[in-house]
């Protein structure tokens, strides 16, 4: 699988409606936009990568209190194998009415062999 469908598969219980990079529709009073951040290589050896570190942000945006959403995230995040890197609180948004929560989520995968 992919940090992508990873995510995705992980947040469908929380019927939170979740976008990559862009919500393109009329945002509800909230959602979440995922947006890939870095694919590293890491643990070399003989010329050869064998672990991908794969990183993402999950962008919150929500019109109401933003504590129980970023609560239930983190919990269930956690519980699909996802090491959570950093969480905070991007700030409001005067123009559109909805508080921003960033949490940043890495996980690693084997190289796959060709």
């Amino acid at each position: 699988m992919s940090l992508l469908a990873d995510i995705n598969h992980i947040l469908a219980p929380l019927n939170i409606p979740v976008e990559t990079g862009v919500f393109s529709d009329t945002p509800p009073e909230e959602y979440l936009v995922i947006t890939p951040m870095s694919d590293r290589l890491d643990l070399f050896a003989d010329n050869q990568s064998y672990m991908i570190v794969s990183e993402a942000r999950l962008s919150l945006f929500t019109k109401k209190n933003y504590n129980k959403q970023k609560k239930e995230l983190t919990k269930a995040l956690q519980a699909g194998g996802m090491t959570i890197t950093d969480r905070q609180y991007v700030g409001y948004e005067n123009d559109t009415k909805f508080h921003h929560y960033a949490i940043d989520v890495m996980k690693e995968y084997e190289t796959e062999e060709d």
